[in-house]
C-alpha cells in the first residue's frame, strides 16, 4: 500500500470541498508542519477529536514503535497550519501531559476503541496534542 499516494488523494478530494473516499470529511484535518531536517512544509491528512474549545489528534502512528513524523516535526516547531472544514489557520500545536493527557486519553479510548488496541502494540506513550489556534 502507497500510504504517500493516499494522502495525495486525500489531500486533494479535502481541499476540493467535496467527499473524501473512504473517510467522514467532518472527523479529518489537514496538518501542516516544517520538516525537522528538511525545513520544508509537510501535510498530513488526519482524524481529530474536538474536546470543548480544543482541536486534538492523536499520534498513535497505528501502534508502531516509533512516533509519526508529523509528530516528531512538530515537537521541533510548534508552529503549525490547520486546514479542518472551509477553515485554515495557523495554531500553536502542544502534547497533553500529567492528568489533562490521562483524562483525555481515557476518554479517547472510549470513544475510539482503535487506539486501545494501538496503545496495547506498544511500549511507547501515544501522544495528545492540542492544536491551539494563534
Amino acid at each position: 500500500m502507497d500510504i504517500a499516494a493516499i494522502n495525495r488523494r486525500v489531500i486533494e478530494q479535502f481541499r476540493a470541498g467535496g467527499e473524501v473516499e473512504g473517510m467522514h470529511r467532518e472527523a479529518l484535518l489537514l496538518l501542516t508542519t516544517t520538516g525537522r531536517r528538511s525545513g520544508r512544509s509537510h501535510t498530513s491528512p488526519m482524524m481529530f477529536h474536538r474536546d470543548g474549545d480544543r482541536l486534538l489528534v492523536i499520534a498513535s502512528n497505528m501502534g508502531a514503535a516509533r512516533h509519526p513524523d508529523w509528530y516528531a516535526n512538530l515537537v521541533a516547531s510548534p508552529d503549525v497550519t490547520v486546514e479542518v472544514g472551509d477553515e485554515t489557520y495557523d495554531a500553536r500545536a502542544s502534547t497533553l501531559t500529567g492528568d489533562d493527557r490521562a483524562r483525555t486519553w481515557a476518554l479517547l479510548k472510549e470513544r475510539y476503541p482503535f487506539f486501545a488496541d494501538h496503545e496495547a502494540q506498544t511500549s511507547r506513550e501515544i501522544p495528545v496534542v492540542d492544536l491551539a489556534r494563534r
